[in-house]
């Protein structure tokens, strides 16, 4: 048996179990980073460290606080809260009370939040603020299990009023709860973890549904202990690393990160303000970090757009050092593929080297400088957009996981990555492709299945284990895979022709850079139509050196400069497409999608149904006459 089999075969039965040997392992040992506003309230946040005796002095309490409100083994216990490091901590104290976690994120509405809580059952409710416990306030009459809530900032449970039954407390409360109640039961929270089984019920995270309501889905503890040692084995992190880690954590992407953090050992710097990600990074220096697609093509296109004010010249040196940074990647990869040696020819080398010291070095420096590698998951990054980076030194590991399979199921191993792929599968998970090329996986990472929905759970998971993830897939014979599309997002033409949207949609952000968001659509069409939404800062800064400054975005988008600016790239895409993929028309949407309007989810993935309703008379408009071109 080998080093990694081992490593998963002997795992323990929990996250729980992984956690309390950490500590004891490395209790003095930097756990957690977290920032905390300078004592003026200007400049800079100061940023604090937890040890892990730090954190398990936290955890214990708010386990022993949670058993002595009277929550027992597998109630639900529902977490309301942005990333912060009161999360981490609160969850974890959640599993080594033998209790559940419900995630619930902090944009859903009131309507959608109470669902959540009633279809989970959940006892009680972690909230981050006032308006987080606001919605409970209001639908209360319709939570008659919610038995109390626990509100983690102190400002927010003070403005309780009027709650004679004692509904609502502080964490530092609940923390002060469960101390007390360690100094009477000092050993419940290790008895509770000790008696926890691999099979019992440890996560319930409601997919964020584009249609209907969400389905809760039913992740036992073996997942995340899986999940932890399939991480450790793959090797991409050590001991050493510092993470920053931003991702909602209400997101089975962000929490995975987590529970494999605890079986590794390294550090995690841990802040969930997207606004404060470009403030934070040189703080931090990560040397290794996850992200979304969505954040890696605003990077790029926030480096092209000032090196377009740079002038022309600094903007063609750029195009050529991103020319350069492409080839060289391309180069390396193919290479290391061939022989496993990645090398490159020598004057592709020397141009490289060049373009390194003009443009790639600060483009790494703002991402603190010591980052070894970034995963990006959730959705697919556009190869060129992936092979830009890795040619400037900032290697993208691309993975693939759902929230039915624990999120990590495929990850790019280390310098043998390959853009464009998801990698390889980790340890202990199985792929197999349909004959309709649906990529279906088994392994400890699946879910026991969707929460009070048998028949659900019966059209996705086979009795012999197999899920069907709905994703279409090709596998190379050495075991990488490429996801193509979403099966049901699938486009077929009235002409006969398939279409994956995703595909070329991808090829548009590559070219585009002044695109945030974009839907292909031509289901039952005789032609593609695209609705393109812009990003701001970048148009507005276009806009200002065309004649366009002090107009709003929605008279910049509406301008027909702006509509011509576009159809060039465009234009662009359709010379590299067959001739029923391309896009015959386009619509700029006058802003961005975005989550309160529902038509992204918060992992910053389009829903489709809900962008295609929200914006039904422009696609009309699109094909009104239309015939087949």
């Amino acid at each position: 048996m080998t080093d990694t089999q081992t490593l998963i075969e002997n795992r323990p039965p929990s996250v729980a179990t992984l956690f309390l040997e950490r500590v004891a392992a490395t209790p003095d040992h930097e756990a957690y980073r977290y920032p905390v506003p300078s004592a003026a309230g200007r400049g800079p946040d100061d940023w604090k460290v937890l040890s892990w005796a730090d954190a398990a002095r936290r955890v214990y309490a708010v386990a022993a606080g949670l058993i002595s409100l009277g929550v027992r083994p597998e109630e639900r216990v529902a977490l309301a809260s942005s990333t912060r490091v009161e999360w981490i901590l609160t969850d974890l104290g959640v599993l080594c009370s033998g209790a559940a976690t419900t995630t619930v994120y902090p944009s859903t509405n009131a309507d959608e939040t109470a669902f959540i809580l009633a279809d989970s059952g959940s006892r009680v409710l972690i909230a981050e603020d006032a308006g987080q416990l606001a919605k409970a306030r209001e639908k209360r009459a319709e939570l008659p299990e919610l038995s109390h809530v626990v509100v983690i900032e102190e400002a927010g449970a003070q403005s309780a009023e009027g709650d004679p039954e004692d509904w609502v407390l502080s964490l530092a409360e609940l923390e002060k709860r469960g101390a007390a109640y360690l100094e009477k039961h000092p050993e419940c929270v290790k008895e509770q973890v000790a008696a926890l089984r691999a099979d019992q019920l440890a996560t319930l995270i409601y997919t964020s549904g584009t249609t209907g309501r969400p389905k809760g889905v039913r992740l036992p503890h073996d997942c995340w202990a899986y999940m932890a040692r399939a991480i450790q084995a793959t090797g991409l992190v050590t001991e050493d690393d510092v993470q920053y880690l931003w991702l909602p954590l209400a997101h089975v992407f962000g929490k995975v990160l987590t529970a494999g953090q605890i079986s590794v050992g390294h550090v995690i710097a841990v802040d969930g303000r997207v606004d404060k990600i470009i403030e934070n990074l040189p703080v931090v220096r990560p040397t290794y970090m996850a992200a979304v697609p969505r954040i890696f093509e605003k990077v790029y296109n926030g480096v092209v757009a000032k090196a377009r004010e740079g002038g022309a010249a600094k903007y063609k040196i750029f195009q050529w050092a991103a020319g350069v940074a492409r080839e060289y990647a391309k180069a390396s990869q193919d290479n290391f593929r061939r022989t496993g040696n990645a090398s490159v020819p020598f004057a592709l080398g020397a141009k490289h080297k060049i373009a390194d010291a003009l443009v790639y070095a600060k483009l790494r420096e703002a991402f603190g400088g010591r980052l070894r590698a970034a995963v990006s998951g959730s959705a697919a990054l556009a190869p060129e957009i992936g092979y830009f980076f890795a040619g400037a030194g900032i290697h993208i590991l691309e993975g693939y996981g759902l929230t039915e399979s624990s999120a990590a199921s495929f990850v790019n191993p280390g310098e043998a990555y390959r853009t464009g792929t998801v990698g390889k599968p980790l340890p202990g998970t199985e792929v197999r492709i349909a004959e309709d090329g649906e990529v279906l996986l088994r392994g400890p990472g699946i879910m026991e299945g969707y929460h009070g929905l048998p028949e659900k759970t019966a059209e996705v998971l086979e009795s012999d284990g197999w899920f069907h993830t709905g994703d279409i897939g090709e596998l190379s014979p050495d075991g990488y895979l490429r996801i193509t599309d979403r099966k049901k997002d699938l486009i077929k033409t009235s002409g006969g022709k398939y279409i994956a949207p995703a595909e070329v949609e991808g090829q548009f952000k590559a070219v585009c850079p002044f695109v945030s968001n974009v839907l292909v659509h031509g289901a039952n069409r005789n032609f593609c139509t695209a609705l393109i939404a812009l990003d701001e800062p970048t148009i507005m800064g276009w806009a200002a050196e065309h004649g366009l400054k002090g107009r709003t975005y929605a008279e910049v988008v509406g301008a027909e400069q702006t509509r011509e600016l576009i159809d060039g790239y465009v234009e662009r895409v359709n010379e590299g497409l067959q001739r029923w993929q391309r896009i015959r028309k386009f619509r700029l949407l006058p802003r961005d999608l975005d989550i309160e309007h529902g038509e992204v989810t918060p992992s910053l993935k389009i829903k489709r149904p809900v962008v295609e309703r929200a914006f039904k008379d422009l696609l009309e408009e699109m094909y009104e006459g239309a015939r087949e071109a």
